[in-house]
């Protein structure tokens, strides 16, 4: 029976991700050392941000008293480790920031499907199940990351930002530290942020274990019990999910930049994170079902699959657009500043225009009809556009915040992106093969496989 069906990571399979995993090693190195042997520039390249920053800023100098220095002016001037290090710092945070991303929208779709009682999707949902399994190492990753590289990718770490007696006073970080600081010292250790973080991972993993427990429960024992409590889980978990995926990208993203906001930056990375998510489970399904797998999936499941990617990359593109417009046409320096960066300077501007291209151009185009959606060769050449896309779009969202003007995209964050896709797919695969590919026992299994669209 086709619900019988279980995945064999074959040695092949490991092969080819070991060679990924290598060859991300190998430009990994070559570009620290050809950042090390060219990283002379900094302290030009970043004086000039600090210049523009400040001309573009120029109106808080009446909220600060006159006093207009290179921290108040959202640059940072604590250049603190070195530029190539920075770019491994800055890299690494983006990997992680995005894969964990996927890792959680892994269990958000299967949450979703629950919660709306979506009968279509029952033979697919064992892989957003296994991209899941990469929340807990995210989780480890984010903070190792973090204290390793605080200083260099958090401009608001810096103690002497809250200090009035400092000539790096800064004001307007001095008003925003409780946020970070709540039950600490200013300028101290982030007692209020690190809790927030251990929390939204120790609660993303949690429903992810309880979840998955009903789930393989489900294929012992049948009957709807195990449904009807991952339905009451995946309920709980949305609404969490809905407060703590906005505050983690202020957190994680968003603070890079301290100075900057958007009251739409929470729906922003979502959009992003889950129209990366959807590419991906829609890419493994299909490599699935071209290896032999997934019997039960037909073109029916396809279409449903290519109308999210097609739809949320709509959804993307106008919270793109929407917070985008209302930031130009409001020419607020504090504000336009953030786009100004990733708009008209070398390093960022090319990956400005390539991340509309890649994210909204080329998936409306090529998935606007109806067969292209239902039909493996499509999908699997725009669910990788997307993905890529989306990679690019978390790079604008972190390397300018850190690296200012010495960013760039070369071996070493392609490397770094090799390395984690590596990791990511290794991870996933594995869980996969542990467990049943198909629920034996999904009690809207018939429904799914008398789905026609």
């Amino acid at each position: 029976m086709a619900a019988d069906e279980q995945y064999i990571f074959k040695p092949e399979a490991k092969r080819k991700i070991s060679i990924l995993f290598g060859v991300g090693v190998l430009l990994f190195v070559l570009g620290v050392i050809m950042a090390m042997n060219s990283g002379g520039h900094h302290e030009g390249a970043e004086h000039g941000s600090i210049e523009v920053a400040k001309t573009l800023v120029a109106s808080t100098d009446q909220e600060n008293g006159g006093h207009q220095t290179g921290h108040e002016a959202g640059t940072g001037e604590h250049h603190g480790s070195p530029v190539w290090l920075k770019k491994i710092y800055a890299s690494l945070w983006h990997n992680n920031i995005f894969f964990a991303g996927l890792g959680i929208i892994g269990l958000f779709f299967v949450a979703i499907q629950y919660a709306a009682q979506a009968g279509w999707s029952a033979p697919i949902k064992r892989i957003p199940l296994a991209i899941g399994q990469w929340i807990p190492i995210a989780g480890v990753l984010t903070l190792i990351i973090w204290f390793l590289a605080k200083g260099d990718l958090f401009h608001w770490t810096h103690h002497d930002l809250y200090d009035p007696q400092s000539a790096d006073y800064d004001k307007i970080l001095d008003q925003k530290s409780v946020y970070f600081f709540w039950l600490g010292s200013k300028g101290g250790f982030p007692t209020f942020y690190i809790l927030r973080m251990v929390a939204f991972f120790s609660l993303w993993y949690w429903f992810y274990t309880l979840i998955k427990k009903q789930m393989l429960a489900e294929d012992l024992e049948g009957g709807t019990q195990h449904w009807y409590s991952a339905r009451k889980l995946s309920a709980v978990f949305l609404v969490i999910f809905a407060v703590s995926s906005s505050v983690a990208a202020w957190d994680w993203v968003m603070s890079i930049d301290p100075h900057w906001f958007s009251t739409m930056f929470g729906w922003y990375v979502f959009a992003s994170w889950w129209v990366a998510g959807l590419a991906t489970i829609t890419l493994i399904v299909v490599n699935l079902k071209d290896a032999g797998y997934l019997k039960m999936v037909n073109a029916n499941h396809l279409h449903d699959l290519g109308k999210f990617v097609f739809a949320f990359s709509v959804f993307w593109t106008y919270i793109w657009f929407s917070q985008f417009m209302l930031i130009y046409y409001a020419n607020i320096p504090e504000e336009t500043v953030y786009f100004i960066e990733r708009l008209k300077h070398a390093p960022y501007s090319w990956v400005f225009y390539a991340n509309l291209i890649l994210n909204f151009v080329l998936p409306f185009l090529l998935l606007m009809t109806r067969d292209a959606k239902r039909h493996v060769a499509m999908l699997k050449v725009v669910c990788p556009i997307v993905i890529v896309g989306h990679w690019f779009d978390f790079y604008n969202m972190v390397t300018p915040g850190v690296m200012q003007y010495n960013g760039g995209i070369g071996f070493l964050e392609i490397g770094l992106a090799c390395i984690f896709f590596a990791l990511f797919l290794w991870v996933a695969l594995s869980a996969l093969s542990k467990m049943p590919l198909v629920a034996k026992n999904h009690p809207m299994m018939e429904e799914s496989l008398n789905h026609h669209i």
